[in-house]
């Protein structure tokens, strides 16, 4: 095990706990995702969202039409124009998800130790003894005593609204399951999840591939994540479909690992892929309980030597009806931050929880708590052992600005980009990017709104775009300019004061450059 992140002075003054958070212009480092449904779709809602810190807005294709998406889509553009605030497009997939159908919204009673036969979906109504499922070969997959989990969207684990079973016998095309608890399951829509079981269905669905190539491309979507994510092969080929689509050739995909199948190649995932989310709802039925934290942990910091973004997945079941998180829950998240989150992302909590701005609002507190102890300097070792020497000339500038920033209590790095690429210090990195105008021979156009928008993952990275007629790399009167502008912005937000000191990071013609300014009154 890697040595813990966590950083407490001694010795602490316990009444210290107690002491009124600071507000701040950013709600937190770590950032936020919210998946956007029935409970939060509205313009009004969205704008609150926002406001209470969420930074990319997720579209769950498991449920929802495209046309249903879309409205949302653009609910969340009005809300974006009205608050100002930049937020990310991310299309989550199917993928090879298995379905229970229940068309008729009939409310299922199961009782404990009855017996109940899934079966492949041909119009069959589902009943309390009959589920119809959306695969044919699960007979072929499975075997007496394997475990099969079913409960609503992104079940909770709840005794109550999600059952567990157990494959009593095949027969044909037909899987005969014992009741291991009495449930009841209400909704249209429930998952089902077999422990430990490879399904023999394509990672990127020809459904995926539709729903990509007829939302997807027009909205230009910021991220891809892939769902059940099994192989570094997936994401090629997931990368290479992108390709064909013109405008989604900037597009990040997201590695999804959900299963056992997916944790045992995640070396090769992870360098394959832009990032990660550990997706702990399924991961949390293929794993023994006493395993998931070991597996997050270690996880996380692979994505952190890496420099790629991972993100955390159920961490406040909870409050899809409740406005106050478990204890637990509260911890979770902290502990989230300490091992070296990104970003949290919030599933059932925001699409049909009852308090989705709280919730975000409540993830975001509890997230800038666990930032003041993050030990910071250690991270910042362990990482530039990690990369070792010699550095690469970008890795190289990074570290030198970060290690400044660190050393001379730096409020802010101003960091001037074309890719939206920084490092991940204490301190808010604003992220200056600079457009750069291309052409491919028939129209001109800026690039910059993708990277700008794809920094909205990244823990600590806060991003502005820049007026193109001021690029990055030119004259030294048009690049102080551009640090006006910068530091108005900081202290129009309040992240930086007089007499602040901020470090800079910027090119100059063919040199990069890290300097130190102080500012006045």
């Amino acid at each position: 095990m890697h040595s813990t992140n966590l950083l407490l002075e001694e010795p602490i003054r316990m009444a210290s706990i107690l002491e009124p958070s600071k507000t701040s212009f950013f709600p937190a480092m770590t950032k936020i995702v919210g998946t956007l449904g029935p409970k939060s779709r509205s313009v009004d809602t969205i704008s609150a969202c926002l406001k209470a810190g969420m930074s990319v807005a997720r579209f769950d294709f498991s449920w929802g039409d495209a046309a249903y998406h879309q409205e949302t889509l653009e609910n969340l553009k009005l809300a974006i124009k009205s608050t100002k605030k930049l937020c990310a497009v991310m299309l989550d997939t199917v993928g090879p998800e298995l379905q229970v159908v229940n068309k008729s919204e009939t409310t299922l009673s199961l009782e404990e130790n009855g017996t109940v036969v899934l079966t492949p979906h041909h119009g069959q109504e589902a009943s309390s003894s009959l589920l119809p499922i959306n695969f044919s070969g699960l007979a072929k997959a499975v075997t007496p005593g394997a475990t099969i989990f079913v409960g609503q969207y992104l079940f909770t684990g709840s005794e109550t609204t999600s059952v567990w079973l157990e494959v009593s016998e095949v027969k044909g095309d037909d899987v005969v399951c014992i009741i291991k608890n009495t449930a009841t399951l209400a909704g249209s829509l429930f998952t089902l999840h077999c422990s430990q079981i490879h399904i023999d269905l394509p990672t990127l669905s020809d459904e995926d591939k539709d729903v990509i190539r007829k939302w997807g491309a027009p909205n230009k979507i910021d991220f891809l994540s892939l769902s059940y994510t099994r192989h570094a092969e997936d994401v090629r080929q997931a990368r290479e479909f992108l390709s064909k689509l013109g405008d989604l050739s900037q597009t990040q995909i997201f590695a999804k690992i959900e299963n056992v199948e997916g944790l045992n190649h995640f070396d090769e995932i992870l360098a394959e892929a832009d990032g990660i989310i550990l997706s702990r709802g399924n991961l949390g039925i293929d794993l023994p309980p006493e395993k998931v934290f070991l597996f997050q942990k270690s996880a996380l910091h692979k994505c952190n030597m890496a420099g790629k973004p991972a993100v955390v997945t159920r961490v406040v079941d909870s409050m899809t009806d409740n406005l106050r998180p478990t204890r637990a829950e509260a911890t979770d998240v902290a502990n989230a931050v300490l091992d070296g989150s990104d970003a949290i992302l919030l599933g059932a909590e925001t699409l049909r929880g009852l308090y989705p701005v709280e919730t975000i609002s409540t993830v975001g507190r509890i997230c800038a708590e666990a930032e003041k102890v993050f030990n910071q300097d250690l991270y910042y070792k362990r990482t530039v052992k990690y990369v070792g020497e010699p550095m690469t000339h970008l890795e190289s500038i990074a570290s030198s600005a970060v290690r400044a920033a660190i050393k001379v209590k730096a409020s802010v790095i101003i960091c001037f980009t074309s890719s939206g690429r920084a490092a991940r210090p204490s301190m808010p990195v604003l992220s200056v990017v600079i457009p750069r105008l291309k052409t491919n021979q028939l129209r001109w156009s800026f690039t910059g709104a993708f990277e700008a928008r794809q920094s909205l993952i990244v823990r600590g990275l806060f991003p502005m775009l820049a007026d193109p007629r001021h690029p990055a790399e030119s004259t030294s009167a048009t690049n102080e300019s551009v640090l006006k502008v910068a530091l108005d912005h900081g202290k129009a937000s309040g992240v930086i004061k007089s007499h602040d000191r901020v470090v800079v990071c910027q090119k100059m013609g063919d040199s990069s450059v890290v300097k130190i300014i102080e500012l006045e009154d």
